[in-house]
């Protein structure tokens, strides 16, 4: 790699911002050299103060009503971008056409898979993304144009080097060698909406300069605007297209436009370090903000991998699966608990480090999720595992793809038929492209109507799951998922989870206890999962209002427990003074019944699941338990259990001896 050095103005010395020892983490790239990843924190408003002049930010904003306000004085312009798209699309679909009627294999033809690349590279930055998002479906796309569609991640035709500097001198408020000792004479990556160079600071540390493409934001707003003036015609005249595709399209806008400010995208990369960075093995990278502007970035330079490049992660003996599986549990936290998600992650957004970490990159394309959605989508989770449909329906209400005026009377029968083929199967062989499809099916025939926020949410899921298909094609993402939403529904205080946990328990006014075993055994999968949290928690619910429903249910359940067992025992001694002793005078009192005697296996099984989880450790519960015995929410509580106790004891008593006489 040829790169372009500048004399330094000063000693470059091992020091962060703050003048203290950088952070370091050591890896070895392939050809051995030892290379820096470094971390340190943002930099001191002196140092910001000493940093060269920066231009004034330029507000940048989606606004469609301004954008159609501009295009709509200008036909022209409209129509000649509406032909510019329309030739070569259907030259294309003409040329393939032509191949079948040949005899051609289109879907084995690299050279129509080139051309399909070459085609969205010269539509521009939208049709890009459409390439990019399909780029991660091999499901989807034959072999030979997912590696052509994969090339549109970071190897797109760089704009020149001259433009790059002049953006970099017109944002940073000095020219490149008086910003940076070293730069790439060339681009190392060129993506949809910027070019990324491989730098080095004065102070030592190695930095990606992301450099925006000229003229992006006329190029996309055009695009923009025409495929919303069609998205909004569909919406009108179609009568079976319920889902607000304008709303869908405006979301799409907003999160394009924050991505081509990078001022947003390094306040992205913060917040995303606060929210994740701290999860094992996930590595975010710095942000140099005293050279970052709306146009150019600095952030750390990341030496990395693919995930999707398995030879060579199997060669440095990095585990792409366990990656994928890192990858999958941050996505979690993301979408379930914060809300704050990355909506992009290609594979050319997620590397893995020398070190074994998964590392996120692109921080441009991100979005949020309310909390009610966000616990709306757990309870959706939890009756699609269970097979709830009637509970399914209403959580779409929540989720405002149904109305609540909605009759769901034909709607439930009809999510049975779309899950028929997952009725005997486990969450293991659910995935969450044919979840969507069979849905997607669904929406088309009932009054279903598709909530901005979800289109993005799906980009992600599917584009994460897209990469794992590719790395193990039997790697299920709801499999992965289930102990987390687990260890949710068993620590989560919120109302509505609590509300989750009780319809998973109990069906028909009894306990299942198949359920809590399922639950537990998958919850203690989870990586942050910790029994003693769960008992604390567990006792504070029970001896709330809230845990009324549950609290006395179980009362029952322990009595029934004890019944089994007494029963039991007065079993085996009758037996033993029949069989043994002789005294046939005395009755062979019967056992438990089958069902009581397959709750006590249940019951012995979840005992032995907490023995084997984490947290379960006689020396730390020991002063627990005593502080929750002082707790005069638990004298109440164990009043309570008493009472019922004595209550339920008496009431079979008595049941006995009127059934005696």
């Amino acid at each position: 790699m040829m790169v372009k050095t500048f004399p330094p103005s000063f000693q470059s010395t091992p020091e962060d911002s703050y003048g203290g020892e950088l952070s370091v983490i050591e890896v070895v790239p392939a050809n051995g050299t030892t290379a820096l990843v470094l971390h340190s924190p943002r930099p001191s408003t002196e140092q910001e103060q000493s940093a060269p002049a920066k231009a004034e930010p330029e507000t940048l904003g989606y606004d469609p009503e301004e954008i159609r306000a501009h295009y709509a004085n200008k036909p022209l312009q409209v129509l000649r971008r509406i032909l510019a798209v329309l030739r070569p699309t259907l030259s294309y679909v003409l040329g393939m056409w032509s191949d079948k009627q040949r005899g051609i294999v289109v879907k084995n033809d690299r050279r129509r898979a080139i051309q399909l690349r070459e085609l969205l590279t010269k539509l521009g930055p939208a049709y890009i993304k459409i390439g990019q998002a399909l780029s991660t479906r091999p499901d989807l796309v034959p072999p030979v144009y997912l590696e052509e569609l994969t090339k549109l991640q970071d190897q797109l035709p760089p704009f020149a080097n001259e433009i790059a500097y002049q953006f970099i001198e017109e944002e940073l408020g000095s020219p490149p060698e008086e910003i940076y000792a070293e730069i790439s004479a060339e681009p190392i990556a060129a993506a949809s909406l910027g070019q990324v160079y491989k730098g080095k600071l004065k102070t030592g540390e190695e930095v990606a300069i992301k450099v925006q493409r000229p003229d992006l934001r006329e190029r996309i707003t055009i695009d923009l605007y025409i495929l919303r003036y069609l998205a909004g015609w569909v919406q009108r005249k179609v009568k079976r297209v319920r889902s607000d595709l304008v709303g869908i399209l405006d979301e799409l806008g907003d999160r394009i436009f924050e991505e081509m400010d990078y001022i947003h995208e390094g306040e992205n990369a913060e917040r995303f370090f606060e929210l994740y960075g701290h999860m094992q093995d996930v590595y975010v990278p710095k942000i140099y903000w005293e050279y970052t502007n709306r146009r150019v970035l600095t952030m750390e330079w990341i030496n990395g991998i693919k995930l999707t490049q398995a030879q060579e992660l199997q060669d440095l003996g990095i585990n792409a699966r366990y990656l994928i599986e890192v990858g999958v549990q941050c996505s979690l936290r993301q979408l379930l608990e914060h809300g704050f998600f990355h909506a992009d992650p290609h594979p050319g957004n997620l590397l893995a480090t020398f070190d074994g970490k998964l590392a996120y990159l692109d921080f441009g394309m991100m979005s949020e999720i309310k909390p009610p959605q966000r616990y709306g989508l757990i309870e959706a989770i939890v009756h699609v595992v269970n097979r709830d449909f009637d509970s399914l329906a209403k959580d779409y209400v929540k989720l405002e793809f149904l109305t609540p005026e909605t009759d769901l009377t034909p709607i439930i029968p009809a999510f049975s038929r779309v899950f028929a083929n997952a009725q005997g199967a486990s969450v293991a062989e659910l995935n969450i492209k044919s979840i969507t499809d069979d849905l997607s099916a669904l929406m088309y025939e009932y009054p279903f109507r598709v909530p901005p926020y979800y289109a993005l949410i799906i980009r992600s899921l599917v584009t994460l799951e897209g990469i794992a298909i590719y790395i193990d094609p039997n790697f299920k993402v709801l499999s992965e998922a289930y102990p987390y939403v687990s260890k949710r529904l068993l620590t989560d205080p919120a109302d509505e989870l609590r509300t989750s946990l009780k319809e998973l328990l109990f069906k028909d006014g009894k306990f299942r206890w198949n359920r809590l075993e399922n639950l537990l055994t998958n919850a203690r999968n989870s990586q942050d999962y910790d029994l003693s949290l769960v008992l604390n928690q567990g006792v504070e619910f029970l001896s709330s209002e809230r845990g009324e429903f549950i609290r006395d249910r179980l009362v029952d359940e322990f009595l029934n427990g004890i019944d089994a067992v007494s029963k039991n025992v007065l079993h085996n001694f009758t037996y033993l003074l029949r069989e043994r002793v002789g005294l046939t005078a005395v009755n062979e009192t019967p056992g438990a019944t089958v069902e009581q005697q397959q709750n006590l296996e249940h019951i012995k099984r979840i005992l032995g699941i907490l023995r084997e989880t984490k947290g379960f450790d006689v020396a730390q519960i020991a002063p627990q338990l005593a502080q929750v015995l002082v707790n005069p929410r638990v004298h109440h509580l164990g009043q309570q259990i008493a009472s019922r106790f004595t209550q339920k004891a008496l009431t079979k008593l008595i049941r006995q001896l009127l059934a005696a006489e």
